[in-house]
Formats: structure tokens, sequence, C-alpha cells
């Protein structure tokens, strides 16, 4: 980095976001996390749902044992697809105890019974889960399970019944929520170098942003793991490339399984990012060169399989592997600085991959924050006119107008809604 760039960087940019690809993707991580106030309605939500079960008179009055958030709402690395259709998805785990010999079938008609008349939008019986739809976007995903008696904390059945399928079709699946959240979370601690930046951006998006764009404020952001902000990016990728997929799609809890693997406390954010999409492809291409299908498990229990339902076939797989590749591909040569492409033509390649509304909104306000103090000393093209990179933060440049937007599909922690 050059005196001018560490001078203006110590000054105003701090070292976690010195680099103009970290600078970008936190304003990006930022307008990806749930909004203001969001995060303790979901609280409060599930507290709601989880009484109304339990009142009296309920047919599940009595049999609630346990009632806890499960998936990204555990691990603090929710995010909305807030930029294109304003939808964000939430799980909770309803630990039941029912009469000997319940079928998963009888599970899951209960909960929806128990539930059918709850004052939401819209309740839907799921394959897994019952699925409440709310009037601002939100969807609360309601799973059932059953303790597993006399094996450690936590450990579970969920159950499989798919309404129009036999019951020979039915099944119960192995799961550890709550030790996978333990588990995740032990390996990715908060990281105050990196929170500290989060928080400075932060803090001039929240002055900037007007009312109909909030940002989020349900966790101090000292604690933010860069682990954590890099995984919510990969979500956010996912959703996006997945949008016109019409099929299962990579499921939350592999990614957060593989963010949790790779792992590495004082990374950027942009090296974080590009880690986790080479982790996940290398575990891709590693299963199909052996002939297999993608096998993820819990850490803490291997009978869970977070990859039971995807991938169904290995084009699916390889499919997914080849684009978190060409992500990984594609940041890494905007970080050093050969991609050859022109400024207009980086963002809209961050637009495909991350969503034209959210790129838009970022590239707009980096250029705000950081643009016109280092337009006047930093040079920022080369003779071609390409992108220059590493340089200063301002490189990234001002807006262009904006792809087509792309809708992210609404999913559920195991990759579907169904």
């Amino acid at each position: 980095m050059n005196d001018m760039s560490s001078r203006l960087s110590g000054r105003r940019f701090p070292e976690a976001l010195a680099d103009p690809l970290d600078a970008l993707l936190v304003e990006i991580a930022i307008r990806v996390q749930l909004p203001p106030g969001l995060h303790k309605i979901a609280c409060t939500r599930g507290d709601n749902i989880q009484a109304y079960l339990s009142r009296p008179g309920s047919l599940l009055d009595g049999l609630i044992t346990r009632f806890y958030p499960q998936g990204s709402m555990a691990i603090d690395a929710t995010i909305s697809t807030r930029g294109t259709d304003d939808e964000y998805d939430l799980d909770f785990i309803a630990e039941m105890l029912l009469w000997a010999g319940a079928t998963p079938k009888d599970y899951l008609d209960l909960l929806y019974l128990a539930l059918a008349d709850y004052p939401v939008e819209k309740v839907e019986r799921q394959t897994r889960c019952v699925t409440l739809t709310y009037a601002d976007g939100m969807h609360v995903d309601v799973t059932p399970a059953r303790r597993r008696p006399l094996t450690p904390e936590a450990e579970s059945v969920i159950f499989h019944a798919k309404p129009e399928a036999p019951a020979s079709e039915h099944r119960e699946v192995l799961m550890n929520a709550r030790g996978f959240a333990t588990w995740y979370n032990a390996r990715t601690p908060d990281e105050e170098w990196f929170g500290a930046a989060f928080d400075s951006v932060l803090g001039e998006v929240m002055k900037a942003a007007p009312t109909s764009e909030p940002v989020p404020d349900q966790v101090p952001l000292h604690r933010k793991s860069v682990t954590t902000v890099g995984l919510q990016l990969i979500k956010r990728f996912r959703n996006i490339w997945s949008a016109n997929r019409y099929e299962r799609y990579p499921p939350t809890v592999m990614l957060s399984c593989h963010a949790g693997l790779a792992a590495v406390p004082g990374m950027r954010l942009s090296e974080m990012v590009i880690r986790q999409a080479r982790w996940t492809a290398r575990a891709i291409h590693n299963a199909d060169a052996a002939g297999q299908l993608l096998d993820v498990r819990n850490p803490v229990m291997s009978q869970d399989k977070f990859t039971d339902r995807w991938p169904e076939n290995r084009r699916q797989q390889r499919e997914f592997g080849a684009a978190l590749t060409d992500l990984a591909d594609g940041l890494q040569a905007v970080r050093d600085g050969r991609n050859g492409l022109s400024v207009e033509g980086v963002q809209d390649w961050l637009r495909s991959r991350f969503g034209a509304r959210v790129v838009g909104s970022s590239v707009d306000h980096l250029f705000q924050r950081q643009g016109a103090a280092l337009a006047a000393q930093v040079h920022g093209y080369n003779r071609a006119g390409n992108l220059f990179v590493p340089a200063a933060p301002a490189i990234i440049g001002g807006s262009s107008a904006p792809a087509s937007t792309v809708a992210p599909r609404a999913h559920t922690h195991y990759g579907e809604r169904r």
C-alpha cells in the first residue's frame, strides 16, 4: 500500500477495511442482515408461538417440552433477502412428547392443527415443518422434534412426512441442532478488531439510510466474527444463484458447517469469503471425483446428515461447486487487480452474484463515504481505463445503471420451503 493510502487508511478507514473489496463486502453484508429491531421481534414471535401452543385448551397443551431457535438464528448468521423481496426466514424447534407409537405424520399434522388458526397471513404444513407467514414478509418455520432418550443433551429426531406421500415414505431423521450451534459458536469467536471496523461503517449507513432501508441492530457489532459475516455473504450468493432454479438447493446448515470448519480468526473478509467458497467447492469436487454425492455430517453427531436431501444428483453438486469456484476466482482476481474489468464491469459482476439493489446501494454509499476524499489524490484507473486493485478504498468507483433485479428464493434451514 502506498504512503497516501496508508495515511488515509490510518485516519479514515480501519485496517480491516483498507482493501477496497473488503470495504465493499462489509457494505453488502450490512444490507443483507435483519433490519433494526427484527431480531427482537423474531424472538418475541418465537415466545408468542410457544405460549400459543402451550396455552390451556391447545391441542399441544402440556406436550411441548422445549422450544428453541435453530440454524442461522442460533449462530447469529440470519440474513434477509432485503433489497429484493423483503423476506426473511427464521427457524424454531418445538420439542414434543406425544403418545407411544406416534408417527412422523402425527407429529406434523398435530403441530399444523395446533397452529392452523394462529393470527398470521398464512399457515402451511410442509414436509418437515409448519411455516407461518407474517404480513411483513417474515417466515417462521416450526419443526416438531422428539428427544432421544438416554443420549447426550439435545439429540433428537425430526420428522419427514410429505402430505401427499404414502406412509411407507415417511421417516424419522436424526439431528442435534443445539449441539451444532454450540460447536459453531466455539469455533468462531468474537473479533473485536473486525467488529470495530464493521461498526464504523454501520454507523455511517444508519445516518445515511432512509427509513425505508433500515439496518441491523440485533448484536453488538464488536462481537462479530469474520467467519460468520463471510457465511452470510456465501448464503446471499447461494440465494441469488438459486433464484431461478426450481429444485432443491444447497442447505444453509451445510454451508454453516463448512464455515465452522474453515474458520480462521484474523482473516480479512474477502479472504474468508474466498476460503469458504473454495472449502465447499473442494468438498464437492472430492465427492464427485469419487463418483459420490456430497456427504456432510454434524460434527457433534455423525448420524445427523446435513445433505440428506441435497444434492439429489451429481449434476446439482457440480453446478454449485463450479459457481463457488467462479465466485472465489472472481473475488481473488478483483483483489489482485487482474480481472481486466472496468469499474462498471466489476459492479455488474458483483450484482449478478449478490443482487442488484444490495450491491447498487453498497457501491453508492462506499463512493460517497470514501470517493471524494481520495479522488483528488489517488488515481483509481490504469491507462486502459480498467479498475486498479489493490489501491485505496475509493477505487471501487461510483454507481452505474443497475442490472435487472434477481429475487432470492425463500428457503428453510435445510434448503427448501417444502
